[in-house]
């Protein structure tokens, strides 16, 4: 098997792995920044930031990582500026969707999701349009009329589409009223 190494197979791998584990330690990163700069970097009054950190620890993000996060979200580190996102939207058949997210980057975050969207049959829903469909119930979006897709087609859409917004990093959560 000539052009063929231990090393070559390895180093493919390695990267793979470490290209997920980069997207999940920034998106828990601007998650720990986030909480941080609402309610303060102290672990024992902050249970989100506690939440938070617990998680980070769960998939062995350093603990460095975590510190710059807590500093960068109370102000005691200068840089960019970490803002919570929440957009509304229509996907395949009609399906409603609120998506949230943390980004230092609005606009940035704003077309790559309007992409997304566009790519898969889904458009950007003005606000409040889609979010009286779904009640907040501790700190998650429950939807009030549950949909059905029969259409296997459509089905597919909608799971490319999860897929798609899944691997964005300023997408933290994903709610929808199918069933």
């Amino acid at each position: 098997m000539s052009g063929h190494s231990h090393w070559s197979s390895i180093k493919h791998k390695k990267g793979s792995v470490d290209a997920k584990r980069g997207k999940i330690f920034s998106k828990l990163s601007r998650l720990i920044s986030i909480t941080a700069k609402e309610k303060g970097p102290d672990l024992e009054t902050n249970y989100k930031l506690r939440l938070a950190v617990e998680k980070a620890k769960e998939v062995n993000m350093p603990k460095e990582n975590i510190d710059r996060a807590i500093k960068h979200g109370s102000g005691q580190l200068e840089g960019v500026n970490i803002e919570e996102i929440l957009y509304e939207a229509y996907g395949p058949g009609g399906i409603a969707l609120i998506i949230e997210g943390i980004t230092d980057n609005k606009n940035r975050a704003l077309a790559e999701i309007k992409h997304i969207l566009s790519r898969f049959n889904g458009k950007l829903a003005t606000v409040g349009s889609v979010r009286y469909l779904f009640d907040k119930k501790s700190e998650k979006w429950e939807p009030k009329y549950p949909t059905e897709i029969t259409d296997q087609k459509i089905k597919e859409q909608v799971e490319k589409l999860f897929v798609a917004l899944n691997e964005n990093d300023d997408i933290q959560e994903i709610y929808s009223n199918l069933k």
